[in-house]
């Protein structure tokens, strides 16, 4: 089980500012986004989506470890 923090838009999308979610062991970011996006379709609708692990950004290809913090952080825009 990992536990996923949720800002901005995700939080809705969570119905919450925490997630846990069930992946097979190890998995990559990228396997985390894929399951994102099949149970979350909403995820989709976002032009990027940013994963962070234990405070910095991951690439697809990273592996999660059982324990790591978890954050999914939406595009950010401001003026």
């Amino acid at each position: 089980m990992i536990r996923l923090l949720a800002f901005g838009i995700v939080k809705d999308f969570f119905h919450g500012s925490a997630l846990d979610i069930e992946l097979p062991k190890n998995p990559t970011v990228d396997i985390l986004k894929k399951e994102l996006n099949s149970l979350y379709p909403e995820m989709q609708k976002l032009a990027s989506y940013m994963i962070a692990v234990n405070n910095n950004y991951a690439s697809d290809g990273d592996i999660i470890y059982p324990g790591d913090e978890i954050a999914i952080i939406p595009p950010v825009s401001g003026g």
